[in-house]
């Protein structure tokens, strides 16, 4: 970590507090080529079969993402005698500066101070980062294709259990198309890796497209109608609910609940959790909980979801999650007092809840196209 930030504050410190460029002038975020140059040196032999970025160059590559070389610190530096985000065998951001102040160093003492004082206000916000962990070759009887495995990763925080994707290059190409005939001038700038007739399954192919992917994906997220559009944000979690409410469907209700928690993650980090599709999966990792027996799992989901309907007077879920949100306390010895009250206010509207579908009901009759 501390090669890190004294990389990032000699790239600062030659530019005198310039905006540092990406090696090779490339832009990560928005190529502006329709195929990327070939920078898939030493990536051949990171691939058998599988892409893993741990390699040192990711390390490098993923720090020419910032936006800037006073923005890049993974957590904002703290005054002198206080202990920064970032370890190197316990040292902190005081014993830096203590380090600079040795003879010869109160030019660069100066210059850090200054650094530090512009990165406290000038801080980046969170972003979203898309990673190809992993590539496979996939044969299904007169089919052969590559299998590209995606993890969305907040910058600057370490998920435990981290959001996953797996998608084809015709998944891409499909989203690419629906794209461009929606947002024809906004997608205008945003490049797309060409088809090939031969050579799609080597592994400077497969390295090369796995970067492109993320690199487009980055693209489509940076522009605010793209990243709000239906057909962007389904690309990641319509499979994953779909293939839930299958597995639901079946009674596969351990498999269903793995499916309903990625999709969960998929929305949390692309920031749609007040959506329908966020209720309905809210509504399957109850039901899948309650099935598996994890009572106060699933009175966790319901909890979180009345929160969401608290503003609403009237929603289809809303009567389905205050009858199972009752159900649910009772069992675990949770306070109920409050779903009752609001389920009574339903029914002196006129609601004839006798007649609504029970939560798992709702779930399985929901079209998912």
């Amino acid at each position: 970590m501390a090669a890190r930030i004294l990389h990032r504050l000699r790239h600062a410190l030659a530019g005198e507090g310039g905006r540092e460029e990406p090696a090779g002038g490339e832009a990560e975020d928005c190529p502006e080529s329709s195929e990327l140059e070939d920078d898939t040196e030493g990536l051949s032999t990171r691939l058998s079969g599988t892409l893993s970025f741990t390699s040192h160059e990711d390390e490098e590559e993923e720090e020419e993402e910032g936006d800037g070389a006073s923005e890049e610190l993974e957590e904002p530096p703290q005054a002198p005698g206080a202990a920064a985000g970032a370890e190197d065998g316990g040292r902190c951001w005081g014993e830096w500066v203590s380090a600079a102040e040795r003879p010869g160093g109160s030019l660069l003492t100066r210059q850090l101070q200054e650094l530090w004082r512009r990165s406290r206000g000038s801080l980046a916000p969170q972003r979203l980062l898309f990673e190809v962990t992993s590539a496979s070759v996939v044969s299904e009887r007169s089919s052969k294709y590559v299998l590209y495995t995606i993890y969305l990763i907040r910058s600057g925080q370490f998920d435990k259990a981290p959001a996953t994707i797996a998608r084809r290059y015709s998944d891409f190409e499909q989203l690419n198309r629906r794209l461009r005939c929606r947002f024809s001038c906004d997608m205008a700038s945003v490049a797309f890796p060409r088809k090939r007739l031969r050579r799609n399954f080597t592994a400077e192919t497969i390295a090369k497209r796995s970067r492109a992917f993320e690199q487009f994906l980055s693209h489509l997220h940076s522009i605010d109608e793209i990243r709000r559009s239906s057909e962007f944000l389904e690309f990641f979690f319509l499979p994953d609910l779909q293939a839930a409410q299958r597995l639901t469907c079946t009674g596969l209700y351990r498999e269903a609940l793995a499916t309903w928690a990625n999709a969960y993650r998929l929305q949390d980090r692309l920031g749609v959790c007040s959506s329908g599709r966020f209720l309905l999966t809210l509504a399957g990792l109850a039901v899948c909980h309650q099935e598996l027996d994890q009572l106060s799992e699933a009175h966790g989901c319901c909890e979180q979801a009345l929160q969401l309907l608290e503003a609403q007077g009237s929603h289809p879920l809303l009567g389905p999650f205050l009858q199972a949100h009752i159900h649910l306390a009772w069992k675990v010895g949770k306070d109920k007092r409050h779903s009752e009250a609001r389920l009574q206010d339903l029914r002196e509207s006129g609601l004839l809840l006798q007649q609504q579908p029970s939560l798992k009901e709702c779930l399985i009759k929901e079209p998912l196209e």
